[in-house]
């Protein structure tokens, strides 16, 4: 049983709950004691804990933009192994994070069949996405994880985020899919499904995707 004092409870405006002074045996005591079957986030960075209770909008933006790299990555034909939103942490850097959603695929073929994690030996995610990202817990914990590729949704639209000498540059293309105008589609689709529903949506971006695919010679 972990047994915090006040002083290092701080709750902001929000969906937020901020827990100062950690060190790494308390947070992975909390973790053990929090367990699996959660509905909320954790990232944690230097002493720093930060629990993220996310509301249904924030769920169904983060569900939508995992299936539309599910079906990019499917109708392109790129293998791919997805760990949701999976427990990163490694002591030795001081950090913990969980993606809303994650994504290895120039390493999908190393992580075939992981159950469980050593990030002293397995690689990063190739592409995490996170929706609304508030903190610089947050950041900082994706920079030390190393993934090469960060989608973040603020509710108003798509950035994407390369990791370039250590510190993450925004960019107006995924390496992941260099020939795509990724940040349009997302805009297309999220407000589709405001529209017309999540299942229209992603049938019409599948099916762009086919006409686009069909169209080159």
């Amino acid at each position: 049983m972990v047994t915090l004092q006040l002083r290092q409870l701080d709750v902001p405006l929000g969906q937020r709950l901020l827990i100062h002074d950690l060190d790494w045996s308390e947070f992975e005591a909390i973790l053990t004691e929090l367990g699996e079957k959660r509905s909320f986030r954790i990232a944690y960075s230097d002493g720093t804990l930060e629990i993220r209770m996310p509301l249904p909008k924030h769920e169904r933006q983060k569900s939508i933009l995992g299936d539309i790299v599910k079906i990019l990555l499917e109708e392109l034909e790129i293998d791919c192994e997805c760990f949701g939103s999976t427990t990163f942490k490694l002591k030795e850097m001081n950090f913990g994070i969980e993606p809303d959603e994650c994504f290895y695929i120039q390493n999908h073929a190393t992580m075939i069949g992981k159950d469980r994690l050593d990030l002293l030996v397995d690689p990063p995610p190739d592409l995490a996405i996170e929706v609304d990202v508030t903190s610089t817990t947050q950041i900082t914990a994706y920079t030390r994880l190393g993934v090469p590729e960060l989608w973040v949704y603020d509710g108003t639209g798509l950035k994407i985020y390369l990791l370039q000498s250590g510190e993450y540059q925004e960019s107006t293309v995924s390496p992941t899919f260099p020939h795509l105008p990724i940040l349009e589609w997302v805009s297309e689709v999220l407000a589709q499904s405001q529209a017309i529903g999540r299942s229209p949506a992603l049938r019409s971006l599948r099916q762009r995707i086919r006409t686009l695919q069909g169209s080159k010679p």
